[in-house]
């Protein structure tokens, strides 16, 4: 497998990661995402303004940050269940297997995921390996941070061509229906092939 470059971090949290005071619906936050110590990968704090503004020049530097607004999550118990997979489990899922070949299939499914107003683009920033693109998702505050693999335009309808592939239900056999029998073959059906006479 090939260094990580695409992660999912946890949704926000529900207090500040300095004070421990809880957030209020709609209330001011900071989201930052710092290089976490015990992994290659990265960890996310929230912070109330306040706690934020009073860091000082000494703490840990944030790989990134953004202003936004606490929400708690909500839960889709409302929404009817799907059969086919969706666009968020199936970009869940990449990042988490993180095989360099599905690249270009999680960068498609993020922009994708962005033009329906799921996701929405906080912040890039530039690696020696390229650029990342650092997504939030609207309503949970999910992150995923996913490598720009900058796609040539001639190959654009490709990748998004087999994305859609894969978000596509999968087909199922359809059994061929037996008509109903009418009344007459109900009363005097007639006998299988290797019945008795």
């Amino acid at each position: 497998m090939a260094l990580q470059e695409s992660w999912h971090l946890r949704n926000r949290s529900r207090e500040c990661s300095i004070t421990q005071t809880p957030f209020t619906e709609d209330q001011p936050i900071i989201t930052a995402i710092f290089p976490d110590p015990d992994s290659s990968g990265y960890v996310r704090k929230d912070f109330c303004e306040s706690a934020w503004a009073d860091r000082s020049p000494e703490d840990e530097p944030p790989f990134s940050y953004w202003r936004t607004k606490f929400q708690a999550t909500q839960t889709n118990e409302s929404q009817p269940v799907v059969t086919k997979q969706s666009a968020e489990e199936l970009l869940k899922q990449l990042v988490e297997d993180d095989q360099e070949h599905t690249e270009n299939t999680r960068y498609i499914l993020a922009v994708m995921l962005e033009r329906q107003k799921i996701l929405r683009e906080t912040d890039t920033q530039p690696t020696p390996t390229g650029i990342l693109r650092i997504y939030e998702h609207r309503k949970t505050g999910e992150i995923f941070i996913v490598k720009d693999p900058n796609i040539p335009l001639d190959e654009v309808e490709k990748f998004q061509l087999e994305v859609m592939e894969l978000l596509s239900p999968q087909k199922s056999i359809v059994q061929e229906e037996t008509p109903e029998p009418t009344a007459a073959e109900e009363s005097d059906p007639k006998p299988a092939e290797g019945d008795l006479l």
